[in-house]
């Protein structure tokens, strides 16, 4: 009997792209949607959910902030540099089907959040750059660790028209969190290893979780 999520070594290798193009199109419009209705919510209360949502490092009462900073963003400006690489990576990100993205993204999300927790500069932290460093990173990693010569040719692609980027995880401007940046990108790494045994082919005689 087949089990939901699992595949046998014989079925097909892991997709670059989504099988359902589609459907992954619709997940992360719909969650780009969310931090959009999340802002405007945000501006009608004059910011009081970033202040109050946000990531306080080593504070107790900050530590909720790890659940709501990645939905969070100080303006409309700062959101919209955000878009782009949210629909792009989190696009990308689905390929290996929603449960592997899903897990993933949580992946990212705890240790991005953990990490700003623990080490963040005074004040707040929000922002979806948690995530969009953690995607970039495993979408950069996944291929080496499955030695898929496919995903490995799209990390190319990728660090060409946004490892620039990557320099955001040392630190640089005031008022950048370049903590979040930084362990959301050990958050993706972490995802990358996590499904590389489903990603890599030839386990003959083994059971893979589905990454199709």
């Amino acid at each position: 009997m087949a089990v939901p999520g699992v595949r046998s070594a014989g079925q097909a290798r892991p997709r670059v792209l989504p099988a359902r193009p589609g459907q992954a199109a619709m997940i992360i419009a719909a969650f780009t949607g969310v931090l959009y209705l999340t802002e405007a919510a945000n501006i009608l209360l004059g910011g009081a959910l970033e202040v109050d949502g946000g990531i306080r490092p080593r504070h107790l009462d900050g530590l909720d902030g790890i659940l709501w900073a990645p939905l969070l963003h100080h303006s409309l400006q700062h959101l919209a540099a955000n878009t782009v690489p949210v629909l792009v990576l989190g696009f990308l990100a689905l390929a290996g089907g929603v449960g592997q993205f899903v897990m993933v993204t949580a992946t990212i999300w705890l240790v991005g959040g953990v990490g700003t927790w623990l080490t963040g500069n005074p004040g707040v932290h929000i922002g979806a750059s948690i995530l969009i460093f953690g995607w970039l990173v495993f979408l950069l990693t996944r291929g080496f660790f499955a030695r898929s010569p496919a995903h490995i040719a799209l990390a190319v692609a990728l660090f060409v028209v946004w490892g620039g980027v990557l320099w955001g995880v040392l630190p640089g401007a005031a008022g950048v969190s370049w903590q979040g940046h930084l362990f959301g990108a050990l958050g993706g790494l972490i995802g990358a290893q996590l499904v590389a045994h489903a990603d890599r082919p030839g386990t003959a005689g083994r059971t893979r979780v589905n990454s199709s």
